[in-house]
């Protein structure tokens, strides 16, 4: 309590500590700065790229739909020996995933090309047939379309005489560009073409966006080379897949069934790729927790140890703290731990020293008291040694709430609901939400709860329950005495 009522006792202590044992030395301290300044500026840039590591495994795990392990106890700060361990697992960590990822992709863009490709060409059997007529005629592979048989687009003799040569581009494009792609052919190839297109069944992923949408097969024959190549520019612009088109009816049939083996193989490898690549992210999973604690343990010392000056050796670091008077000796005794896990054949060591600068002011809190101690110091810290008025505020501010309130209904829900924080108050989930009202709500718990517990008080004593007035104990007002006759002596 005495802590409670004034400002803790604070003294200047000025820290030796050693080269090799001051990143130990400070995390026995557990420091919890984030300046940067000048010596350890690679250390310090070593843990942000960690740290970038740190992000890619976590986004690639929650991609995977891997749950993300959280430990009650926070892990210590690694040893400095053990800094270099961590950072060659991680980079070799996400070489691996970033190689397996890498062929995981391709992969999947092979077998959506094959897919492609055998859809094509199943669809296109529904509508071309094979004109032997024609074939002979101009002695060269070409193919009528069923469903533009009838029409006189062109006279073939004409082409034939004009030694034009029939070709095939076929591919999918893309539902939305079907009707623009339609137009912007029969205006470049002004007729000489023939287009015949037919919605797919299935829907199939788009390779730019990943999502599934709805693609058209589409067959463009036409007469000449300069037509082709307009076609084909045609093609490249509206970002139609084009795959080549057998000739034959033979020539499909083994093709589609080459595609078929290859298909089988892919959906093969792919699932074993994935397999390994989930057992990984598995095995990941099960650090990443320790590994996050401890690069951001590790970034806070670097931070540390930038404050600090070299002497004119550079062979010691010297720093000068506040510290609070109780713990001077675990103080001593960190350094002394320090330096006996980095193994240094001297210890670091610190001294106090006088000084006439204005200590700040420290005052202890525990989970209870923080919450009226965060609503003083809203309002501004006191000056050091000066009596801390959180103390009576711990009564104060929940009275002269209800005072207000004065509600035994809502002041019952204020009181379950603080209630049930503190009694989950170690839920992992609970301690680590990010969003601010519910962080702010947990973080006042105690106050809430005395709240809602004074607002019962008043709310009988105003006989308010839910906004509607209920007499629960009776007016101890009465007019009787109004009424007695004075007697006179």
């Amino acid at each position: 309590m005495g802590s409670l009522f004034r400002s803790e006792p604070m003294c200047l202590a000025q820290l030796f500590l050693q080269s090799g044992s001051a990143y130990e030395c400070l995390s026995e301290l557990n420091p919890n700065v984030s300046v940067f300044q000048r010596k350890f500026v690679n250390e310090v840039k070593k843990c942000e790229e960690m740290e970038r590591i740190l992000g890619y495994l976590v986004q690639e795990i929650k991609k995977a739909d891997i749950p993300l392990p959280e430990g009650d106890v926070a892990p210590p700060a690694p040893l400095l020996k053990h800094t270099l361990e961590i950072q060659e697992q991680l980079q070799k960590l996400e070489t691996e995933l970033r190689e397996v990822t890498k062929n995981k992709e391709k992969l999947r863009k092979n077998l959506l090309e094959l897919t492609e490709y055998t859809c094509m060409l199943e669809v296109t059997q529904r509508f071309v047939r094979r004109t032997t007529e024609y074939e002979s005629r101009l002695h060269a592979n070409y193919e009528e379309f069923a469903s533009v048989e009838n029409e006189q687009l062109m006279d073939y003799n004409c082409m034939h005489r004009l030694g034009a040569k029939l070709g095939f581009i076929s591919g999918l494009v893309h539902i939305a560009k079907v009707e623009a792609f339609e137009k912007m052919l029969w205006r470049v190839c002004k007729g000489l073409h023939i287009l015949t297109y037919v919605e797919l069944d299935e829907c199939l992923e788009d390779p730019d966006t990943g999502e599934t949408t709805k693609w058209f097969v589409f067959l463009v024959s036409y007469w000449g080379e300069k037509i082709g190549q307009k076609v084909k520019k045609i093609c490249d612009c509206y970002h139609c897949h084009v795959y080549p088109y057998p000739n034959t009816l033979e020539e499909r049939k083994a093709v589609v069934e080459g595609l078929n083996v290859r298909i089988q193989d892919l959906h093969t490898v792919l699932n074993k790729t994935e397999d390994y690549l989930r057992q990984v992210l598995c095995k990941a999973s099960e650090s990443i927790y320790t590994w996050v604690i401890q690069v951001k343990k590790m970034k806070a010392i670097y931070h540390v140890l930038n404050l600090c000056s070299f002497d004119v050796t550079n062979k010691c670091l010297i720093a000068e703290v506040w510290c609070p008077v109780a713990d001077l000796q675990n103080l001593r005794h960190a350094l002394e731990e320090g330096s006996r896990k980095s193994g240094a054949t001297i210890s670091s060591f610190m001294n106090t020293i006088p000084t006439t600068q204005p200590p700040p002011t420290l005052i202890r809190t525990n989970k209870f008291t923080s919450g009226f101690q965060n609503i003083v110091d809203a309002y501004g810290v006191g000056n050091y040694g000066e009596v801390n008025p959180a103390l009576y505020t711990i009564i104060t501010f929940p009275f002269l709430f209800a005072v207000m309130f004065g509600d035994f209904g809502h002041g019952l829900l204020m009181f379950i609901f603080a209630l049930l924080t503190i009694l989950y108050e170690n839920h992992p989930r609970l301690k680590r939400s990010q969003d601010e009202i519910m962080k702010m709500l947990f973080e006042g718990r105690y106050v809430i709860l005395l709240m809602g517990l004074f607002s019962i008080y008043t709310g009988l004593i105003y006989n308010d329950c839910f906004s509607k007035s209920l007499n629960i104990f009776g007016s101890g007002w009465n007019v009787s005495a109004m009424f007695e006759q004075k007697v006179w002596r």
